[in-house]
């Protein structure tokens, strides 16, 4: 398998209210020369209007009229941008403690999160927050970027006691790449362009961080998982007989001729072909979609799983898993669910709450069975029938299931397998 080298890398920003998160964002797109000439235009008549010298940079990515005016991000804004060694997704998230489902949403497909911390006030409550939700999401890189230098004299020794305070705490967190940037958003100082003001830091700028972190590795190619979406029977005449099962790759490698199983059913078969559009392949990887045709007539449907015959996943009906709640009504105790796991749905409830998290001390609380709005807990979920999972530490893909409200059909829970 080719490993592209103009990869995407998503990554997510986080950190407390003021810390400059979309001022960093307008100044990563706009020293990478990534903004449109008409939306540059808009940006100088607004910041003029509100009497700023030069250019608002954070009013690149605040969109809703509440956040301009308050100068605040309320939603997950996205903003896309390319270089000529990578491609980006940003998802410019909340910083405000009411805000923690937000973040959340905007982390959970992020390879990197990047974490700014106010030089002037170093770790906070909301640094020790995000970072937890960081490492419960099982985002790979960590990039802490010490903002507003410019504000303390572009200190070494400030920096590196906000090092060592971050240190300290995220010992206890589950983290395996964490990386540090002294930066100034306002001024530019280490975003894209390297600082003349810290000539005592010696490593790259946030741009070149990001554009030469290793990704590759992120995804899972060892547990092949391909959820079914939909049964393709084109009906044509020159293809007949062509049924191919079309989804997208959740981990893992196929190639032709592989052994498969086929879940919950249990039967085996072999990959007959490839298909990506019109295109045949010999194998096809993660995260790409495609269409497999397999040796043997097999009854599949949409939810249904194909795996390798020799590595398959564990169905379960009761399983545990780290919960965030995002719904605005508390949870009712033993109420029912649709539960969605890949392409599947089933129904669901919460049998019972083993712990809730102290976001802000990591300190568990046992014997409080109520689930309100931003609460993470660890809780067990009893389904109608067995799902196919796997750990989401192994797989983010599999691993990870959301809680639909059958009235309101409104997204009430995101959770990740224990």
């Amino acid at each position: 398998m080719e490993i592209s080298n103009n990869q995407l890398l998503r990554f997510t920003t986080a950190g407390s209210v003021d810390d400059g998160k979309s001022t960093l964002i307008g100044r990563l797109l706009y020293d990478s020369k990534s903004i449109f000439e008409d939306q540059l235009a808009s940006v100088t008549a607004t910041s003029s209007k509100k009497g700023h010298e030069g250019v608002d940079l954070a009013l690149f990515t605040d969109g809703l009229k509440d956040e301009r005016e308050q100068g605040i991000t309320i939603d997950v804004a996205y903003r896309y941008f390319t270089t000529p060694k990578r491609k980006f997704i940003i998802a410019d998230t909340p910083g405000h403690i009411q805000y923690t489902r937000n973040m959340v949403t905007g982390a959970s497909t992020a390879n990197a999160a990047v974490i700014l911390i106010d030089a002037r006030n170093g770790v906070i409550e909301q640094t020790k927050r995000h970072s937890f939700i960081a490492s419960l999401l099982n985002i790979p890189h960590l990039v802490v970027c010490v903002n507003k230098m410019d504000l303390v004299d572009y200190s070494e020794e400030v920096f590196n006691r906000i090092t060592a305070q971050f240190e300290e705490f995220s010992s206890k967190l589950l983290m395996k790449d964490v990386r540090f940037i002294p930066i100034s958003a306002l001024e530019g100082d280490n975003v894209v362009n390297k600082s003349e003001n810290m000539s005592w830091y010696a490593g790259g700028t946030l741009l070149n961080v990001l554009e030469t972190l290793h990704i590759s590795s992120d995804i899972n190619k060892i547990d092949a998982r391909f959820p079914v979406q939909t049964v393709l029977r084109p009906q044509s005449d020159e293809f007949r007989d062509y049924r191919g099962y079309a989804g997208r790759i959740a981990s893992g490698i196929y190639r032709k001729g592989d052994e498969v199983a086929v879940l919950p059913s249990g039967f085996t078969s072999k990959i007959k072909s490839i298909n990506t559009g019109e295109i045949e392949v010999e194998e096809a990887f993660a995260p790409m979609s495609v269409a497999l045709t397999l040796e043997d007539d097999i009854d599949i449907s949409r939810g249904d799983m194909i795996v390798k015959k020799n590595n398959q996943p564990e169905p379960a009906q009761e399983f545990d898993v780290m919960l965030c709640w995002l719904n605005n009504d508390a949870a009712k105790p033993r109420a029912k669910y649709v539960i969605q796991h890949t392409s599947n749905e089933e129904r669901a409830m919460i049998k019972s709450v083993v712990y809730k998290v102290d976001i802000n001390s990591y300190e568990r609380e046992e014997g409080d069975d109520s689930l309100k709005m931003n609460d993470i807990a660890r809780v067990k979920i009893r389904t109608t029938r067995r799902l196919m999972i796997d750990s989401y530490r192994d797989n983010r893909n599999t691993g990870s299931i959301i809680l639909i409200d059958e009235g309101t059909n409104e997204t009430v829970a995101a959770g990740m397998i224990v």
